[in-house]
């Protein structure tokens, strides 16, 4: 009996830390090396957002939804990577498939300043080819994908920033 629940413990750790979702955007990813789709979103403040106006930046851009339990685990560890800028870094996140409602809260409760783009019908996600949630995307100065991380990541860990400073040189 105990190696039963050795073995359901193992498989819902691996549920919960694998990401949340429906993997219904599993078709037409980015390719690493090339050109990610340009977008244009507005922010929870009304602000737009374009993608082609951050040429010249390294973009992280976070996929994520309130609903999901990784992706509320890691917005601590974006947050403490924000309040420690890079010069020409730009970090977005987008809250897809979710109530803009629902992320405006969590963004107030827990006092983030991150910028939270709003693709409540998961457009966007849909061109990236996400295929869950979290998932991020780590674009150089010429608008390139560079790595692609699927599940929830420590984003202020050494490894972390290591890997965005390498972007920046």
């Amino acid at each position: 009996m105990r190696g039963r629940q050795i073995i359901l413990a193992l498989f819902i750790l691996l549920l919960v830390t694998s990401g949340c979702g429906d993997r219904k955007y599993s078709a037409g990813h980015p390719t690493l090396g090339k050109a990610v789709p340009e977008f244009t979103l507005h922010d929870l403040s009304g602000r737009t957002w374009r993608l082609a106006d951050l040429k010249g930046k390294v973009v992280m851009i976070n996929f994520w939804a309130t609903w999901c339990p990784p992706c509320r685990g890691e917005l601590d560890s974006m947050q403490r990577l924000y309040r420690r800028p890079e010069k020409n870094f730009q970090m977005l996140t987008v809250l897809v498939n979710d109530s803009p409602a629902n992320g405006a809260e969590l963004v107030r409760r827990k006092k983030y300043t991150f910028p939270v783009l709003l693709d409540p019908e998961g457009n966007v996600g849909r061109d990236y080819g996400i295929t869950g949630v979290p998932e991020t995307f780590i674009i150089d100065t010429e608008g390139i994908l560079r790595e692609r991380i699927i599940g929830g990541d420590n984003w202020d860990s050494p490894r972390a920033r290591a890997m965005i400073r390498a972007r920046l040189n």
